[in-house]
């Protein structure tokens, strides 16, 4: 069985992994493409806590964790333009962790609650042994990326269409980073009030369909070429 050690460091080499991908798919878009992606917009010191319940949770976010306590532990990672601190919990840490049934699948909200995480930047799950190898690191990061910058894009065009709400369509975009679907369905319902598929979208709390179907409301992305 792996110690405590060779777990973490297994852990750390995923999320530098990750990242690594991450940013070599951003150096494919448009700087300012890039420069709205959330993981490279700045802001707050970035913090990845990697969770271990029945399944692996790694979630980003940049909200504060505190100092150290106990036998909480951390390591320090950084590569070009992306610095983070990674942040090892289990239900022996946060014995909260402790109650969550994960029978059924992963329990996103029962994580983030245990942590009194609010907002995250990317929640992945990933299985220790075949699943936590830098070669599946990269193709999440790159995915994430991709992800990333898609709604990037959206949301610049839907700002270019709806002169006099563009202040509606920027907390969209944060509450789109923030992970706040609540958030979203509101604001999408307030761009484009009268849309019956920006309605039925809200109501189902997708982000991913709210963004589309907002996008659509405004006549979709017609007009984006990718830069050559």
């Amino acid at each position: 069985m792996s110690s405590p050690e060779n777990m973490r460091a297994a852990v750390a080499d995923y999320i530098t992994a990750l990242h690594r991908a991450y940013l070599a798919q951003a150096d494919t878009f448009a700087p300012a493409v890039r420069g709205a992606m959330p993981l490279l917009t700045g802001g707050p010191p970035l913090t990845v806590a990697a969770v271990g319940v029945r399944n692996l949770h790694l979630l980003a976010t940049r909200e504060g964790l505190g100092p150290l306590r106990g036998q909480e532990v951390e390591v320090a990672g950084s590569l070009d333009g992306l610095a983070w601190a990674l942040r090892f919990y289990d239900p022996v840490v946060v014995p909260s962790l402790g109650t969550l049934d994960e029978n059924d699948g992963p329990a996103y909200d029962g994580v983030k609650a245990a942590l009194g995480i609010g907002t995250v930047v990317y929640h992945v799950v990933a299985q220790p042994g075949s699943g936590l190898t830098p070669h599946h690191a990269g193709h999440v990061g790159s995915g994430l990326a991709s992800g990333h910058s898609s709604a990037a894009r959206d949301f610049e065009t839907i700002r270019s269409r709806v002169r006099g709400r563009e202040h509606l369509v920027d907390e969209l975009a944060g509450a789109a980073t923030a992970g706040l679907p609540h958030a979203q369905a509101l604001l999408a319902r307030a761009i484009s009030p009268h849309n019956p598929g920006v309605a039925a979208a809200a109501d189902g709390l997708d982000p991913d369909a709210i963004r589309k179907a907002l996008l659509a409301s405004v006549g979709g992305r017609s007009e984006w070429r990718p830069t050559p």
